[in-house]
C-alpha cells in the first residue's frame, strides 16, 4: 500500500503573519547592521559625529522596507 503524503497548506492569515515576522526580524537586522556601520564611520572618519549613525540607519531601515512590500505584494510565499 503507498502511503498518501498529507501537505497541509497555512491558511492565509498563517502566511501573512510569517511575513510580518519576516519583515520585522529583517528590519531589526539591517537597521543594526547600518547603525554598526555607521558608528565604525563615525569614528574612523568623522570625528564622532551623530549623523552617519542615523544615515546608516535609515538606510538599513529604508532596504528592509523596500523588501518587505516586495514580500507582502507577493502571491505567493
Amino acid at each position: 500500500m503507498c502511503a498518501a503524503k498529507t501537505e497541509l497548506k497555512p491558511f492565509g492569515e498563517d502566511e501573512y503573519g510569517r511575513k510580518i515576522d519576516r519583515c520585522l526580524t529583517d528590519v531589526l537586522v539591517k537597521s543594526a547592521g547600518g547603525l554598526a556601520l555607521g558608528a565604525v564611520f563615525s569614528l574612523l572618519f568623522f570625528k564622532r559625529r551623530r549623523w552617519p549613525l542615523v544615515l546608516g540607519t535609515g538606510f538599513g531601515t529604508g532596504v528592509a522596507y523596500t523588501r518587505c512590500e516586495k514580500d507582502l505584494n507577493s502571491a505567493s510565499s
